[in-house]
């Protein structure tokens, strides 16, 4: 049990909480826990689940582990939910037709992983890693069927992806229900408090409400974090649309990753990344606004705050300063990329090879940065946008002053 003064005043608790947040459901219930929690001394229990659909975790996902660990900082306590068992369902939040649920395999390595690059944010020695196959798995087919009964097909079918589908005649599999019913089970089972998710889980994250209020339990508040912007600043920050930046990425691709971020979109990052207090950012953002601080100073700070959390101090200072080595004086880093691509017929166009080296996200932007001189091969500039490599040749390619690949078209 946490010692009651621990706990720092329910309105200093919330200052912390808001920060970054989309909404709170329901913020006067909360502010109710949260003074029953300091006149007892019982921390709140706090939950955000993490299906191992993929092995890394980027930035993304890191809005909600960073929006735990400061629930952490506030003595409260952390589950870290693992949903290897909603994992073998396929969440269905998005998607315009049924997901492939993973292998148990896929997930047991995935989960192992989620852990080790957590604990890069959380505190490893107070954080509970918890597993809805603990609870899930022992579920018999009765235990099944009378979960299934506490929720209806009509509030079902309310949940966008599912009422879209369902109006455009595309298949909606059985199992796919049942997704949103053990999530919201989860948080019986744990006795959750308060559960975050991206606010394209809120659905999920009411049922979890729902079924709590069904099993004779208080509802939990819900936190619905912003979905984070990848490095293009627009799309959702995605592996599939090559904008991430990952918590095992090297560190000077960390750091070079997050000095690219155009100068609004680093604030965001700010908000929802950085451990700085909002004042501070506040600060420096006006010192931006008006002129007193260049921008890529700061984004500096960020790219080394970030940079340090995922490695460590001197690898964060490393990376600036072969960052700004290349930066200020044009040279060419010893760690570059290098990536063998095949041809097609002996030939492979530069934008191609520029999008599957991963330094554009498209070939019509390989095709824009080299009309703007922005791309050189062999430090030469390429002129000509249909410009060809020929396999059996290795090229050293560079966009713009910072990203580099070693290519070798086969």
């Amino acid at each position: 049990m946490v010692k009651k003064n621990m706990f720092k005043p329910v309105s200093e608790q919330m200052d912390l909480i808001r920060r970054g947040t989309v909404s709170i459901i329901q913020e006067e219930a909360l502010e109710e826990k949260l003074a029953r929690s300091l006149k007892t001394g019982q921390p709140l229990r706090i939950k955000a689940g993490f299906d191992p659909t993929a092995p890394d975790l980027h930035l993304g996902h890191t809005v909600l582990i960073q929006k735990m660990r400061q629930f952490q900082l506030l003595g409260h306590e952390i589950f870290f939910l693992i949903g290897d068992f909603t994992g073998l369902i396929g969440d269905p939040t998005g998607k315009n037709e049924t997901r492939k649920p993973l292998t148990p395999q896929q997930v047991a390595v995935n989960a192992e992983t989620y852990k080790t690059q957590a604990f890069r944010i959380l505190d490893p020695e107070i954080t509970r890693v918890v597993f809805n196959s603990t609870w899930m798995s022992p579920f018999r087919a009765a235990d099944m069927i009378q979960l299934a009964s506490r929720h209806t097909v009509a509030r079902m079918l309310e949940r966008d992806d599912f009422a879209k589908r369902y109006r455009d005649n595309k298949p909606i599999a059985i199992h796919e229900f049942l997704y949103p019913l053990v999530q919201g089970y989860d948080s019986v089972a744990l006795r959750a408090d308060v559960e975050l998710g991206g606010t394209d889980q809120t659905f999920n994250l009411l049922v979890g409400r729902e079924l709590q209020r069904e099993y004779g339990q208080e509802p939990q508040c819900i936190l619905t974090m912003p979905i984070l912007e990848g490095l293009d600043g627009v799309n959702k920050m995605s592996k599939s649309l090559n904008n991430t930046i990952a918590i095992l990425d090297p560190p000077g691709e960390i750091f070079g990753k997050v000095m690219s971020l155009s100068d609004s979109l680093m604030w965001r990052y700010y908000e929802l990344l950085s451990g700085q207090p909002m004042t501070e950012i506040q600060a420096a953002k006006q010192a931006v606004a008006e002129n007193r601080q260049h921008p890529m100073e700061v984004k500096k700070q960020l790219a080394m705050e970030l940079t340090a959390r995922f490695h460590d101090e001197m690898a964060a200072l490393k990376a600036r300063e072969a960052f700004e080595s290349v930066f200020k004086h044009g040279e060419i880093p010893e760690d570059i990329t290098q990536i063998t691509l095949p041809s097609e017929g002996g030939q492979l166009g530069l934008a191609t090879a520029m999008r599957l080296a991963g330094l554009v996200t498209s070939n019509g932007e390989g095709m824009r940065l080299i009309q703007q001189n922005a791309v050189s091969v062999d430090n030469q500039k390429a002129q000509d946008t249909k410009m060809i490599l020929t396999a059996g040749q290795g090229y050293l390619v560079r966009v713009g002053k910072r990203k580099f690949a070693r290519i070798l078209v086969t």
